[in-house]
């Protein structure tokens, strides 16, 4: 398995700071729900995002796959990136160091 990031910017950064529409609302969900189920299958190594509310903003997911293509795929199916409401670019990646979980 490789261990590859995703890159996610919001197409309308004004989000941020004026809320998502309803519409919007519902993609962040699916979006969440999706990353859940990539950490339940053991793929998702950890996802999260700035917490700036610039255009600058962007949140990132690293995850395992088989090789890039499974990953491509992984990255286009998550409904924040397939339903428009965020763009993302994959990249080759790998954890160097990492603290021990927490109990």
């Amino acid at each position: 398995m490789q261990q590859l990031l995703y890159r996610l910017q919001l197409t309308r950064p004004a989000l941020l700071i004026e809320g998502p529409s309803e519409p919007e609302q519902a993609t962040l969900g699916r979006h969440l729900a999706y990353l859940e189920g990539l950490k339940a299958r053991g793929s998702l190594i950890l996802a999260g995002r700035t917490l700036t509310t610039g255009p600058e903003t962007f949140g990132i997911a690293i995850f395992e796959a088989a090789n890039e293509g499974e990953a491509s795929a992984i990255m286009k199916a998550d409904p924040a990136v397939a339903e428009g409401l965020m763009k993302a670019e994959l990249f080759p990646y790998r954890v160097a160091v990492a603290r021990a979980s927490r109990k």
